[in-house]
């Protein structure tokens, strides 16, 4: 079968449901793995250990997802508990149950050859850290605009004129022309650096905008994509093994869900299989 490294909230989509008991559930069971029997209330405990209230406003469809999420991590702690690392935390245990299906670590052949073969992720265009000062009203812009070139900081001025809002005319740094809103782009992108603009009117108010800093266009070295780029390969190892790890878990288990006993319209992956 070919390996595809999927996310966790997906997987449940290609859960192999199956049910060989016939017997009836008990009122309050709402799934069963293997022969362990899942309540309501065992549902209700996850939400709440998710900071989330099944009972007050959530639609049936984000009720069914999270649901649904809720069996695969069930799943995946039985799994745990055969191989006793079941207990803990939820989601420490199912990470180290991948981390254990993890067949290496991203060693340095790999890192480079992901260099030679994904070029354009390393090519950074031309960046610029900018500061900015958004008033009320076009008088006071022009007043801070006339202090600014007057030689006045950029911080004190932007201090008075946005009052204990301000943040001294804070930097955004490493902005490129795709990141700004398009009517300001060209506006600040023609700005050298230490250069002030014009006042700049937008719906919510008048900007007055500083390059503080441009950033050539380049290219990051082997050693500077690293990080990333290891980041990247860990990240679709751990998928893939969380891939064959569902897969592993759905063959050793059957699932069931029985969405009558379940107090809200279950539409999900389980729906009409019992």
């Amino acid at each position: 079968m070919k390996r595809r490294g999927v996310a966790a909230a997906t997987l449940v989509a290609g859960l192999t449901l199956a049910c060989t008991r016939a017997d009836t559930p008990a009122s309050d069971t709402v799934a069963r793995i293997g022969e362990r029997e899942l309540s309501y209330s065992d549902f209700e405990s996850y939400l709440e250990l998710n900071s989330l209230d099944g009972e007050v406003g959530l639609p049936s469809a984000v009720l069914t997802g999270l649901f649904d999420q809720f069996v695969l991590e069930e799943l995946l702690l039985e799994v745990a508990r055969a191989e006793g690392m079941g207990e803990g935390d939820r989601r420490r245990v199912v990470e180290r149950l991948v981390a254990r299906r993890v067949a290496q670590t991203v060693d340095e052949s790999a890192v480079a050859a992901y260099y030679r073969e994904h070029p354009k992720q390393f090519e950074l265009p031309e960046r610029i850290d900018l500061r900015q000062i958004l008033v009320n009203d076009r008088a006071t812009a022009e007043a801070a605009l006339a202090r600014l070139r007057a030689g006045e900081s950029f911080a004190a001025v932007a201090a008075d004129a946005e009052g204990e809002d301000s943040r001294g005319g804070w930097i955004q740094e490493g902005l490129t022309s795709d990141s700004l809103p398009p009517a300001f782009a060209e506006t600040i992108f023609a700005l050298e650096s230490g250069e002030i603009s014009e006042i700049v009117e937008a719906d919510y108010g008048f900007f007055l905008f500083e390059v503080s800093e441009r950033h050539a266009a380049q290219e990051l070295s082997l050693v500077q994509a690293t990080p990333r780029i290891r980041a990247t390969l860990e990240r679709e190892a751990a998928d893939r093994a969380l891939g064959d790890l569902v897969e592993e878990a759905t063959g050793r288990y059957n699932v069931a869900v029985f969405e009558q006993n379940l107090p809200f319209d279950y539409l999900g992956t389980y729906r009409s299989k019992v």
